[in-house]
């Protein structure tokens, strides 16, 4: 019997089904009632589901991350699709199939290393090169930063999604070269790489996609900037030869500028023109996969218009539907 997936959900739908319980809030209404507030997640998408006047000890068996069996009826609020529970039970992982819950890369990941491989290893820059072969030939990391996301809610939030985020700003990085001559393009190669691989350890991401205690107590750009500094120690290793200080600092500040303000997380501004480069390519990138995804997510299929995000503090429109 085939699955009920999400994004062939429609208002009136009767759901049985087994989905990933990626949030679990419990709140109160106006009248001081408790109601369950869930996120589910198969491969398609996600769908938020309510469960009216529960009690908080009969809710306490299941925690985001479990996979659930729910029972309920599809509703449209507020010109976004929900479920309205009627049951909800934890189920066992053991004869489920985690790739049918599991957002993936709208690209092969494989192919996504190859051309990552091939843009590092045509750096110009001698140094610069070898010391991205350091990273590489580190099997067991590049393992981890084909399979991470490279956020949590917002953008590229899929395995996956921090190679294609990555491969995308080096292609878009290669191809306005010519128009920044003064931007050193070895460095802004070697920059983009480097601006997120901390998350591979800043997140988890086996069924839920959760900041690990490292990711809540450091960041991803501390954990880079460590990263960095202990493969810098392997080139030298390898090469007998100190790397260079001055190239050192600009990657190292490149990672630590990336967010570009310090209201979004950046301990400094971009100070060099690879790092104001970085800091645009990424935000462009990462905000048009938002947009994108908040669309192709969106499972009212009858309006023009996204439900209001408050992330983005808009609606997002999704193209006039035929009549």
């Amino acid at each position: 019997m085939s699955r009920q997936n999400i994004n062939q959900l429609k208002d009136g739908d009767t759901v049985n089904e087994v989905f990933l319980l990626v949030d679990k809030q419990l709140r109160a209404n106006r009248n001081a009632s408790l109601f369950l507030s869930a996120d589910l997640r198969d491969s398609t998408g996600v769908v938020n589901a309510r469960m009216w006047n529960v009690v908080e000890e009969r809710m306490q068996h299941f925690q985001s991350g479990n996979y659930v069996q729910v029972k309920g009826k599809v509703h449209l609020f507020q010109g976004a699709l929900q479920i309205i529970l009627t049951y909800i039970e934890p189920v066992s992982a053991e004869n489920l199939d985690p790739a049918e819950f599991q957002p993936q890369a709208s690209h092969d990941v494989q192919a996504l290393l190859a051309k990552l491989r091939e843009m590092l290893l045509g750096i110009e820059n001698n140094e610069v090169r070898t010391l991205m072969e350091c990273f590489l030939v580190d099997e067991a990391l590049m393992d981890e930063f084909c399979r991470a996301p490279a956020g949590v809610k917002t953008h590229h939030a899929y395995h996956g999604g921090l190679i294609e985020h990555v491969v995308n700003l080096m292609e878009t990085a290669h191809r306005i070269a010519e128009l920044y001559p003064k931007a050193d393009m070895s460095l802004l190669l070697a920059g983009v790489f480097l601006h997120d691989i901390g998350k591979v350890r800043e997140l988890g991401y086996e069924n839920e996609f959760i900041y690990t205690d490292e990711g809540q107590l450091l960041g991803h750009l501390i954990i880079g900037v460590e990263m960095l500094t202990e493969k810098i120690q392997a080139y030298q290793e390898m090469t007998g030869e100190s790397f260079p200080k001055e190239a050192e600092l600009r990657l190292k500040h490149m990672i630590v500028s990336h967010h570009g303000t310090y209201e979004f997380g950046s301990p400094r501004l971009p100070m060099t023109p690879e790092a104001v480069a970085l800091h645009h390519l990424d935000n462009l990138d990462a905000k048009v996969n938002e947009f994108a995804r908040f669309i192709d997510d969106d499972l009212n299929s009858t309006s023009s218009w996204t439900p209001y995000s408050p992330r983005l503090q808009r609606k997002l429109f999704k193209g006039m539907t035929e009549d």
